[in-house]
Order: structure tokens, then C-alpha cells, then sequence
């Protein structure tokens, strides 16, 4: 454990501790919150106002430029657009948000370790203009258990979730349900019947999710603080007993695996 709190340091990042005042207080408010994340960039970043933009891997051209058209906007208007560095929309929605704004990645392996590897560059550009966060150790290559880990720790962070395409059974519906049961506001892009990216995502709005095609369909929803969240409970100290949150508004969204 030393090694690796040494290591962390010398990348130049940093910890975060559950039960800190720099905790993010609407995570710690979760069930099965992480005791501990690496942090490397703007850690100042973690209590801003968040919006979590998830979607499909294979994403289509139009929702990944839908994706990065809703990410800039927000970060126009001040909200930090949280997502999970992976390809198609998360990685669309990161760099939308850079365009002029700030951007937290949550990535499902070590701070080390960039997956997958084609967005190293974002990677790394995140880490400079905004903040990466991981949860696994050093040196982790993300396995399949990992990826619900990481999209708990993006829907926690944030005061809604904005879903770009996501098939039936993806990791997308994960983030969108543990996001709903903790009381965030979920919010979907309509996509065509015909493309199997968009059922899950059509799913969602059917079950009860606002309408979305625009940064202003979130931000009109978006409340202004975690207080305003019914089941936001400061959560005082590690405390692993912790009752779980209720259903906002009785949004029943699909059990996926990723």
C-alpha cells in the first residue's frame, strides 16, 4: 500500500478518501461508495456541479456528434460532464466538454493504464485540462467486473444522467439505473426504432426519463445543488450500512449486465 500511495504521488496525482472533506458529498451519499480513489488533475473539480453522458461503444456518427454538441453546451454553461472514457459516446462527450470547459473521466483499470488504448491522447489531455479517476490499483488491465464498478462511481458523482444510444443489455442501462435509484435526474436521446443501439435507450424514455436533444433539456431539470436530491444523505463517516436510496419519481429502469 505504501508502494503504491509513493506511486500515485510521483505520477503527480493524488488520494481521495471516503469521510474527507474533499470527498465528493453526492458519491459518499451511495451505496458502496469507494473508500478510496487516485486522482490525477483538478481535483477541485469533484464537487462541481456534474452531468454524467453515457452511450454506446459503437455509436453511430450522429450520436457521437449529438454527444459532443450536448457535452460543449453544458460545459458552456458551467457543468462539469462526467463519463467513463470509453470509445464512441463517452469519448465523444469528453471531448466535446474540452472545448471549453472541464471534464472528469472514470476509467475502469489502473491510473496507469489507458483503456482502450486509442484514447491514451484524451487520456492524458483530461488529466491536464480536467481530472482521472480510478478505483482499481496501479498496473490494473479492466476486466468485465470492473465496468460496473466504474459507471456506479460516474452515476455518483452526478446530479443526472444523460444517455446517447445504448443497446439492450449494455453497461449504459447500468449507469442509467444505479443513477435512478439513487434519485438523479435521467434524461435520453431518442434514436430510430430500426437501430438496435437506440432500444435501450428508447427503453428508457418509455420507462419514464425526460426527453432530450439538447443541453437545455438537461440543464432545465438539473438541480442546482446535491441538497435539492430527496435522497441526498451526507453520508458522516465510513459508515458501510448505509440505507439504500429510493427510486426518483418511480423510474423502474432495466437490470443490465455489461
Amino acid at each position: 500500500m505504501e508502494r503504491e500511495h509513493d506511486a500515485i504521488l510521483a505520477m503527480g496525482g493524488q488520494w481521495i478518501h471516503l469521510g474527507a472533506p474533499d470527498y465528493p458529498p453526492l458519491l459518499a451519499s451511495i451505496e458502496d461508495a469507494p473508500p478510496v480513489l487516485a486522482a490525477l488533475g483538478d481535483a477541485t473539480l469533484l464537487p462541481s456541479r456534474q452531468v454524467a453522458l453515457v452511450g454506446a461503444r459503437n455509436a453511430s456518427a450522429g450520436g457521437r456528434r449529438i454527444a459532443e454538441d450536448i457535452a460543449e453546451a453544458l460545459a458552456e454553461a458551467g457543468v462539469t460532464v462526467t463519463s467513463g472514457l470509453a470509445r464512441g459516446i463517452d469519448a465523444a462527450a469528453h471531448r466535446g466538454a474540452l472545448r471549453c470547459g472541464r471534464t472528469i473521466a472514470v476509467i475502469p483499470g489502473g491510473l496507469d493504464v489507458a483503456y482502450p488504448p486509442e484514447n491514451r491522447e484524451l487520456q492524458d489531455r483530461i488529466a491536464e485540462r480536467g481530472l482521472v479517476l480510478a478505483e482499481a490499483p496501479l498496473g490494473t488491465a479492466p476486466l468485465a467486473r470492473h465496468f460496473p464498478r466504474r459507471n456506479r462511481i460516474v452515476a455518483g458523482l452526478s446530479l443526472g444522467v444523460v444517455v446517447v444510444e445504448a443497446a439492450p443489455r449494455s453497461g449504459t442501462l447500468i449507469t442509467a439505473r444505479l443513477g435512478a435509484e439513487a434519485g438523479r435526474e435521467i434524461h435520453a436521446v431518442p434514436g430510430s426504432p430500426l437501430d438496435p443501439r437506440c432500444q435501450g435507450s428508447n427503453d428508457v424514455l418509455r420507462q419514464g426519463a425526460h426527453f432530450c436533444e439538447r443541453a437545455s433539456d438537461v440543464l432545465k431539470t438539473l438541480p442546482a445543488t446535491a441538497e435539492a436530491i430527496p435522497v441526498f444523505r451526507p453520508r458522516p463517516s465510513r459508515v458501510r450500512s448505509y440505507p439504500r436510496p429510493r427510486r426518483a419519481r418511480n423510474q423502474r429502469l432495466p437490470t443490465s449486465s455489461h
